[in-house]
């Protein structure tokens, strides 16, 4: 096992303020002896139920073998291609585990109704499905086991032969599943879902892909033993406190934009950005997660509010502040426990979410009074335009951007939500750079509705520098959900509409821009931008 962390400038200079006092308190041994006093008596509470994770992968090692004959038992039958239904924490880690290690996993995390269509059509002879929700009662996961549900009944397959569930014991998803005769893999509930990749929630699907979990799990075990000591060389203790205490000449660096630069780790910032945001997003404090990669010019600008970590091969050769190398199962863990530090030292609970609902909340609302869907305020040439947390003053495209642009103030960041399908129209990702080259302000990318359970907490819940670009289909096409008066157009919609709202409300500034055909409307923003 290796791994390595290696600070300088305004990351050293904060390890070296902070590292004294966590070997002191003995945050390393006190964490993997799993005491909940490390973040405050408001978190103990709280805390008491969510530190199973430090001791996950050595649990989920027990758990191998069983997986891996049933991998083998599927493909024996046939079965070659996995889908996983999850969203958030129960799908991040296992699609950086099966694209690292090169292998096939379709990872269904969308409302989309073409994304999901795409999902349920391909290869379906050959498709066993894993169903994955902590809380049992996730609403996309859910829909997303009625439609595959009804597929296989539809082409003469058991859906009990082909779809296992992960979930936690006695949730409302486990005593269905139970009651309906699927296989079920149980989860430690004692680990919150942004901390699960090294449990059921991580292997089962990975395994089922064909991954080898017991050499990440290995990894993370052994990279604990280190984690664990109170030295000034742990590097969680190191990074933790480079990520909540690193300074510039005018203030913090609480943006922490991270660079993958030689990693044989594929899409990692993916796994972190939900980590880090929704674990120290709130309270309006937090570090925001921004993903770079080697064509990110954001990686090349310098920025004093952000702080630049590289994932690289070798961390010591780095012009960056921050530079990492290690395996996958080690890089898990080393980043879990940097995350609990960071949010000591910031003085916020790890382990909550309390904005995330109130998004879920306004979406409920807006599906069962359809009526109060947005009305769009301006129309330009296919893409119809609105606004929240400000009032639009102009009737363009053009003028409207120009309006967006000119909120940021000197510590803003923008954030482009795009709820589109991710796998037609990739090229969606392009307005990240595009938008950060025009504003010059840290940019982020998500994908909505998966990003609502991950960076959606930070955008509520942390300082309030958001600028909001949220962009939306107007196609027509949709997919009906058995049992549900609703289909997915109108899901993902009300999902859309319902953030912009809250967001709306607590004083950011959304813009909504509506593509009635996403294509050739994408590509009109993107050369708009360009």
């Amino acid at each position: 096992m290796t791994l390595q962390v290696v600070l300088s400038g305004a990351a050293a200079i904060a390890a070296k303020q902070n590292i004294e006092s966590l070997v002191k308190d003995k945050v390393a041994s006190r964490l993997f002896s799993i005491d909940p006093t490390l973040w405050g008596t408001d978190a103990e509470s709280e805390a008491a139920i969510r530190l199973g994770w430090v001791a996950a992968a050595e649990e989920s090692l027990k758990l191998v073998a069983e997986v891996t004959d049933l991998r083998a038992q599927l493909v024996s039958q046939g079965l070659s291609r996995v889908v996983l239904c999850g969203m958030g924490g129960s799908s991040l880690a296992p699609e950086v585990i099966s694209r690292t290690l090169g292998l096939d996993l379709v990872v269904l995390d969308s409302t989309d109704p073409a994304q999901v269509q795409l999902a349920l059509s391909k290869d379906l002879a050959k498709t066993v499905v894993v169903v994955s929700s902590k809380s049992g009662s996730t609403v996309e996961t859910d829909s997303q086991k009625r439609n595959f549900e009804q597929a296989f009944l539809e082409s003469d397959i058991a859906p009990t032969d082909r779809i296992f569930i992960v979930t936690d014991p006695d949730s409302p998803m486990h005593k269905q599943a139970i009651q309906d005769g699927y296989r079920v893999f149980l989860a430690n509930p004692m680990v919150g879902g942004r901390y699960s990749a090294l449990t059921a929630f991580g292997v089962v699907p990975s395994i089922l892909a064909g991954a080898d979990m017991t050499e990440i799990l290995d990894s993370a075990v052994a990279a604990s033993k280190i984690l664990s000591i109170d030295n000034e060389t742990n590097p969680g203790l190191l990074l933790g406190a480079a990520m909540a205490k690193s300074r510039s000449h005018s203030g913090a660096k609480d943006k922490l934009g991270i660079f993958s630069n030689g990693t044989p780790i594929v899409g990692f910032g993916d796994w972190v950005e939900q980590l880090i945001a929704e674990s120290t997003g709130k309270l309006e404090r937090g570090v925001l997660p921004v993903i770079l990669d080697s064509n990110s010019v954001q990686a090349s600008q310098s920025m004093d509010d952000v702080l630049i970590v590289e994932l690289a091969n070798d961390a010591t050769d780095s012009n960056f502040e921050v530079s990492i190398s290690g395996e996958l199962g080690a890089q898990i863990i080393l980043w879990e426990v940097a995350t609990v530090v960071a949010s000591r030292l910031l003085g916020v609970n790890p382990f909550d979410q309390p904005d995330v609902e109130s998004a879920k909340l306004a979406a409920r609302a807006l599906l069962e009074s359809p009526s109060d869907s947005r009305q769009f305020s301006i129309k330009d040439q296919g893409i119809d335009i609105d606004s929240e947390g400000f009032e639009l003053t102009g009737s363009d495209l053009s003028s409207s951007l120009h309006q967006l642009i000119s909120l940021a103030k000197a510590d803003s960041y923008f954030s482009i939500q795009c709820y589109l399908n991710r796998h037609t129209l990739p090229e969606a990702a392009e307005l990240q750079s595009l938008l950060q080259l025009k504003t010059g302000r840290p940019t982020t990318f998500g994908w909505g509705p998966r990003f609502l359970h991950s960076t959606g907490q930070y955008h509520k819940g942390g300082p309030n520098q958001g600028v909001f670009l949220q962009i939306v289909s107007g196609a027509q096409d949709d997919l009906s959900i058995p049992g549900r008066r609703f289909g997915y157009r109108q899901l993902i919609d009300s999902q859309s509409s319902g953030d912009a709202r809250v967001l709306g409300e607590k004083g950011s500034p959304v813009l909504i821009l509506k593509l009635q055909d996403p294509k050739p409307g994408l590509k009109r923003l993107i050369d708009m931008l360009a």
